[in-house]
């Protein structure tokens, strides 16, 4: 993996009257069951009639950093990098241009598929944070793990989140061209745990050459908003994916954000994920 410096009570009446209509939807209710995504609904629809609680506590820098995992927190046996060194992660197989030939939508389609790959490289999947922003690094052999806590005080992640659930659809695979290099790339849809207020997963591969031999670099990529605070996730690496690491990080680093923001101090021993 090629490292560059460059630079996510209501009244009894009118609750009797609203519970019919609830267990019918809940009857014909087809989503899946860990709860990240629900049948027939679009996640538009979801954040246009989302109540998100108001959190207790603002996230600040410092309890943004309280609110980063740590190796505790994941499972195997990855270290924690500096700071600095995982400020500096960026893989040049992201790097290239959209080939906008191979759109039926040309310009729009190949847009979103440009701001992904440009977004996954600039470690800003859900656009520069309005807020409080700090991240944290991991290595496990040849694989890595950047895991971010973010406030959006003046934008919406929500609408982020909206537009990675539809980058399977539009993104499915396409190629990219750097210095007369192709690559092709691979956008699928990952299932999360059921945590946060809204989440969407994906799994990025990138096939093409980097100093002159054939690679694949597999990525894990997950984000979870809690009111309008983020935790991203990318994991992964040319060994290939790491879904597992990345659940758990989400799993438990929305549990310490959530704690943080309610005022509390997190566990420095969560535990195994049941």
């Amino acid at each position: 993996m090629t490292r560059r410096p460059y630079r996510l009570v209501r009244v009894l009446s009118a609750t009797l009257a609203a519970g019919t209509l609830l267990t019918t939807a809940a009857c014909s209710d087809g989503g899946d069951g860990d709860g990240s995504r629900v049948s027939g609904v679009t996640a538009s629809q979801v954040a246009g009639k989302r109540q998100t609680p108001s959190p207790i506590a603002t996230l600040t820098t410092d309890r943004a950093r309280t609110a980063l995992i740590t190796e505790a927190d994941i499972e195997d046996d990855w270290t924690q990098v500096k700071d600095a060194e995982a400020e500096n992660w960026h893989d040049s197989l992201l790097i290239g241009t959209v080939d906008v030939s191979g759109f039926l939508t040309a310009k729009a389609q190949a847009a979103d598929c440009q701001r992904l790959l440009d977004s996954l490289f600039d470690d800003d999947l859900l656009g520069r944070p309005s807020g409080a922003s700090e991240l944290r690094g991991f290595e496990q052999g040849d694989s890595r793990m950047l895991y971010q806590v973010a406030a959006y005080e003046r934008t919406d992640p929500q609408d982020s989140l909206n537009w990675m659930a539809n980058l399977p659809e539009k993104c499915d695979q396409f190629t990219v061209t750097d210095d007369g290099e192709q690559r092709t790339v691979q956008v699928v849809d990952a299932t999360l745990p059921g945590v946060g207020d809204a989440r969407e997963g994906l799994r990025v591969t990138v096939r093409g050459r980097t100093g002159g031999t054939e690679a694949t670099l597999t990525l894990d990529v997950a984000a979870v908003r809690v009111g309008n605070d983020t935790i991203t996730v990318t994991a992964g690496g040319l060994d290939g994916g790491e879904s597992d690491s990345a659940e758990q990080a989400v799993r438990l680093g929305t549990q310490r954000l959530k704690d943080v923001l309610a005022g509390k101090t997190p566990s420095p021993n969560p535990g195994e994920v049941q």
